[in-house]
């Protein structure tokens, strides 16, 4: 799109009547992007999320916070309306109340030793067992097949052709 004079000020005179991004590139005959872009590149003011706005309509009017009621110093970004806020009875309560000690961690069991095998190497197979962090994992370790990371037991769970998925699902 070439953005001529008279497309920038139909783009500004759009713009400020408040039409969507996706109305105004209909009316000009440009992508919704294009506006998004050029109305960015010119500086034009923000507008709320039609998303946000909607979402803001559903929910009762609450009393803001009088931080939020300040006036932002210019070049600050606005706040979020997602973050997460605490109610000040819970703040106090919060605040008064000590955070737990970590657990101690477990020392290590020296007779136990977990060699990974490198996903590099052809020796041993590296299909997973058991579930990631419990004692009990560990890798099948069988000899893995010539250019796999797996033995021929799991290369023929992983490698499945897709014909043979859409016949298991019929």
């Amino acid at each position: 799109m070439d953005w001529t004079t008279e497309a920038i000020e139909r783009l500004r005179a759009l713009w400020a009547e408040g039409h969507s991004t996706a109305e105004i590139g209909r009316r000009m005959g440009v992508s919704k992007n294009a506006v998004v872009g050029k109305a960015h590149r010119l500086n034009l003011p923000a507008r709320p999320s039609p998303i946000r706005r909607e979402a803001l309509a559903e929910r009762p009017a609450q009393a803001a916070p009088a931080a939020a009621r300040l006036p932002r110093p210019a070049g600050l970004a606005p706040r979020s309306t997602l973050a997460p806020t605490v109610a000040p009875a819970m703040a106090t309560t919060l605040a008064a109340t000590p955070a737990p000690a970590p657990a101690p961690m477990p020392a290590p069991q020296p007779s136990v030793v977990r060699a990974f095998p490198r996903l590099g190497s052809a020796r041993s197979c590296c299909w997973p067992i058991g579930e990631p962090g419990t004692p009990d994992f560990r890798f099948c370790s069988a000899e893995a097949t010539p250019g796999k990371p797996y033995c021929t037991q799991h290369a023929s769970v992983a490698y499945v052709k897709a014909r043979d998925r859409r016949e298991d699902a019929a």
